[in-house]
């Protein structure tokens, strides 16, 4: 079911957005912010923050969407677009209203809508087989299906939005987060109505805007009557998300112009060593993340960050050590895991990073990565069969069907005949199948 549901979940994704590769930017540190920020959102909405991921795409337009009631996924541009936590936890509060007031139900009658207006019945077919999970995800399956197909599955109807404006509102108010932050992110997107379709935000095209909804947003905050103060985690989670996305995404040169604009010495040091290394100065990026990791010497996101750059600057060893700590300290956390054993795999150490891997995997399906590395780790180790299956996975689940149809065929021929990497295999030569049928 598991690996069902991550193919139908690459293919939803393709549709939500143009038709073009869509990417997952797994960061451990991030996610853990947006969780933090999400927890007592989540709660007030009598949703688990264990089970509802708060993921991250990259993307410069402002959006946020929901397609089952497991994650709630947001685009970077909207993130760097918030100046408060209140109008991010806004957002997520939005979203999260979908999920408790049952909208994602009327979904499978949209999807036959847009099946019937798109030919998505064979899509929906040729993903059925697929398997694993990814952190990056192609337009594959659903390559050109734009407008009113994506707009009949995807949008939510004016009566959800005001109801979804209602109960967040409702989640907000609960968790004692001011609610002054949504009125500013509705204030973002005003004027949006009166636009084309083509010219709007993609959340306006999925969220449909009017003066109305804006209308009752401002009156609800205005009866929650004195400004809240916001709470110092939520604040500080929040400037930290930010500021590392953007230390990724903006030049090295804004941030460092910008590095201690929350006032966060951590923070500040963390910017400076993300700008540093794309500056390929290690020197002063090292010299900025230990004086990080020195404020908080417990922190295993400071400790991943500082494997990434020791291994991307091709420091082998140092990473290894780094990400080991990160582990220590984070032993759960399939991201820093997988990470890990990235680094052992680099250093030659197969059979460890094979173990770490392996329980990444198992732990999070979604992070493509994992896929190549255990791929690569198990070609290392002579296991053909397992390596070709997991190439086969990873390029089903990127909609790469050809690709995958070749890896799945090798995988078939290597290994035990009715083996669980076996029938594997027969999933994504059943989805590349599909998918062939489909085009002709």
């Amino acid at each position: 079911m598991l690996l069902l549901r991550l193919a139908l979940l690459s293919l939803l994704l393709s549709l939500a957005l143009p038709a073009r590769a869509v990417t997952l930017l797994r960061d451990p540190d991030i996610e853990q912010a947006l969780r933090a920020l999400a927890t007592p959102v989540l709660r007030a909405a009598g949703l688990s923050p264990a089970r509802v991921d708060i993921l991250l795409i990259d993307d410069s337009s402002m959006n946020a969407f929901v397609i089952d009631a497991d994650s709630i996924f947001i685009h970077s541009g909207l993130i760097l677009r918030m100046d408060t936590p209140a109008m991010l936890q806004s957002v997520i509060a939005h979203e999260a209203a979908h999920i408790a007031n049952g909208h994602l139900m009327r979904r499978p009658i949209n999807a036959r809508n847009a099946r019937t207006a798109a030919a998505l019945g064979t899509a929906l077919a040729a993903v059925a087989g697929a398997a694993a999970g990814s952190g990056e995800f192609a337009a594959g399956a659903a390559a050109g299906l734009q407008g009113a197909a994506i707009r009949s599955f995807f949008s939510h109807t004016r009566a959800e939005e005001n109801a979804a404006d209602a109960s967040g509102m409702r989640f907000l108010l609960t968790a004692g987060i001011d609610l002054r932050g949504a009125v500013q992110v509705m204030e973002l997107f005003q004027g949006q109505e009166a636009l084309s379709v083509s010219r709007q935000d993609a959340y306006a095209r999925t969220h449909p805007l009017s003066r109305d909804r804006f209308r009752r947003i401002a009156q609800l905050a205005e009866a929650q009557g004195k400004t809240v103060a916001p709470d110092p985690e939520a604040t500080y989670w929040f400037a930290r998300a930010k500021s590392k996305l953007s230390a990724f995404q903006r030049s090295p040169k804004w941030t460092l112009t910008r590095a201690g604009e929350y006032g966060y010495q951590d923070v500040k040091l963390m910017r400076q060593a993300i700008a540093y290394h794309r500056q390929a100065d290690l020197r002063r990026a090292l010299t900025a993340i230990d004086g990080a990791v020195a404020l908080r010497p417990n922190d295993p996101y400071l400790h991943e960050l500082r494997g990434q750059i020791l291994m991307e600057s091709r420091q082998i060893k140092p990473a290894v050590a780094a990400y080991a700590r990160a582990a220590n300290l984070a032993p759960n956390n399939a991201l820093i895991l997988g990470a890990y054993g990235r680094a052992l795999l680099a250093d030659n150490q197969t059979q460890k990073a094979v173990k770490f891997l392996e329980t990444a995997r198992s732990r999070d399906g979604r992070d493509i990565r994992i896929l190549r590395d255990l791929a690569q780790a198990n070609a290392k180790l002579g296991n053909n069969g397992m390596a070709s299956v997991l190439t086969a996975e990873r390029y089903a689940i990127a909609g790469k069907f050809k690709d995958a149809k070749i890896h799945a065929e090798r995988a078939s021929n290597l290994l035990p005949r009715g083996s669980a990497a076996w029938q594997r295999a027969q999933d994504v030569l059943f989805a590349a199948e599909a998918e062939e049928k489909r085009r002709k």
